[in-house]
């Protein structure tokens, strides 16, 4: 079999006539890729580092990020990735904890605040603009400060979620991605002549797992993509009508906002399944949108310190458990083992109990991983993902699950989506605070009827003390609900 790097460099000496990226409606050649990841190339060759030596990539989804991530694969290179979706003192924290030896980011990126980080650290630059990339003036060579440290393999590093604690950088090697990534069914659904069949979509951002999952196996084996560089329902359906797939994806946040731009049916028609993942999926809207459109949603469960997913709901597994097991994200892949055990003692629980969930990932070795994820296994070992342990509010002596909280406002006619989280309070330490967004053409309700309403359904301790009506949720990359950046808003707004 190929080794990453050897498909990296293959990759970039396709035909340069070749369709390769979608972006903005306008198409970008093999051609196009090929130039520009190899101007990133001479630029890091020039800049005197070493050939092993790590980089900080500072990906945005633009076709000249994939093109440069496939130079940087074709030279071996271990890439550090950070966030571009972040403030500028942000990523030039990062840039400082991660000591690389040169930084590629796009042009908008490299602001005054990384500026003063690379000639602090004595750090080269790369700028990505447009289709081209050239060294930054005044940062074209190294004259470091701290001499990075090459890994013993090349690796891709990722910042996690919190899936197992405090996100903190997990390293991917090349080896791994050759083994299990570039073998992912992504790289599968979409016919054996890459260039003839649909194009795929990718939305996921590049500098995450789901980002590197769904984008290497593509890239690899020539498979056309249509790129957006942040998921949106009006770009999701336009993929969809002209290129009509057969398979597709959405956030399990997104899922919602589907059903409330009430596309018409026959213009999903050609979707057989839909995938989602990297987030619970509320079951009530999963069945709404079955029954409003007649296809299956396959969730999934992973994390980047899995290196990708260990549970699966199937086409088969829906076909005859679909309308049983409403929520679950399906039963472990070949390989995987799970488990749920009790968060104080650590022992294995029954079926059917609720608590901490722990995982053997054949792609990481033998030995359990401990997640901070609250899940149930049934007795048909299906699992269900119920919410983050370590986003519990303590209000007093209560102990408040978000999610427990979010499922029952989701009920409410009136709302299309929520998001709650712990805000300060002097007397009880938190309190729990909400943030709604409508569907369209609803009324706002009273804060009296949305209190009356999850009554019905939680405790009186869970009933949010603040509420704020919003167009849209803060999110992560990973279009997750962002819990700190939900926080600092309600606790901002008066």
């Amino acid at each position: 079999m190929a080794s990453l790097q050897e498909l990296g460099a293959a990759a970039l000496q396709r035909d340069p006539a070749l369709r390769a990226i979608e972006f903005e409606h306008r198409w970008h050649d093999w051609g196009d890729l090929r130039r520009v990841a190899e101007a990133v190339q001479n630029a890091l060759d020039a800049s005197g580092i070493a050939p092993d030596a790590p980089v900080a990539f500072v990906p945005r989804n633009r076709p000249a990020s994939i093109a440069a991530l496939l130079g940087l694969i074709a030279q071996g290179r271990s890439i550090r990735m950070i966030y571009a979706f972040q403030s500028p003192v942000g990523i030039a924290r990062d840039i400082e904890r991660l000591q690389p030896a040169a930084v590629i980011a796009d042009r908008e990126d490299l602001s005054p605040e990384i500026c003063d980080t690379l000639t602090h650290e004595g750090l080269p630059a790369v700028a990505l603009e447009g289709m081209t990339a050239g060294t930054l003036p005044g940062f074209e060579r190294a004259r470091f400060v701290n001499q990075p440290t090459a890994p013993a393999e090349p690796q891709i590093e990722i910042l996690t979620s919190g899936t197992t604690g405090p996100p903190k950088q997990f390293a991917i090697s090349y080896r791994l991605l050759e083994q299990h990534f570039l073998a992912s069914p992504l790289a599968k659904t979409q016919g054996d002549n890459p260039e003839a069949s649909p194009p795929f979509l990718l939305f996921f951002p590049l500098g995450n797992i789901s980002g590197i999952y769904s984008t290497l196996p593509m890239m690899m084996r020539g498979q056309r993509v249509v790129l957006l560089e942040r998921f949106s329902v009006a770009g999701w359906r336009d993929h969809v009508v002209r290129y009509r797939p057969v398979h597709s994806g959405l956030p399990p946040s997104c899922v919602q906002l589907v059903l409330d731009a009430d596309i018409p049916r026959e213009d999903l028609s050609s979707i057989k399944t839909i995938g989602t993942g990297a987030a619970p999926l509320d079951p009530t809207v999963q069945a709404a949108f079955e029954d409003r459109y007649g296809i299956p949603i396959l969730l999934s469960y992973g994390a980047t310190e899995f290196a990708g997913p260990v549970a699966a709901m199937t086409p088969d597994l829906h076909a005859e458990w679909g309308r049983t097991k409403l929520g679950t994200v399906g039963r472990a892949m070949a390989g995987a083992q799970l488990r749920v055990v009790d968060p104080e003692t650590g022992a294995a629980l029954p079926p059917g109990a609720e608590g901490l969930l722990e995982v053997i990932s054949p792609r990481i070795g033998p030995d359990w991983i401990r997640t901070s994820d609250i899940a149930m296994i049934d007795e048909d070992g299906f699992l269900f993902h119920r919410g983050r342990a370590d986003g519990a509010i303590m209000r007093g002596g209560f102990k408040i699950l978000p999610e427990s909280v979010e499922r029952a406002l989701m009920l409410h006619p009136a709302i299309s989506e929520a998001a709650v989280t712990g805000i300060s309070d002097h007397r009880l330490g938190q309190v729990p605070a909400a943030a709604i967004r409508l569907k369209p053409g609803s009324a706002a309700p009273g804060t009296d009827e949305l209190e009356a309403h999850l009554r019905r359904h939680v405790l009186a301790t869970h009933i949010p003390v603040k509420w704020l009506f919003c167009n849209d949720i803060p999110r992560t990359p990973s279009l997750k609900a962002d819990r700190p950046a939900l926080r600092r808003l309600l606790e901002a707004d008066p």
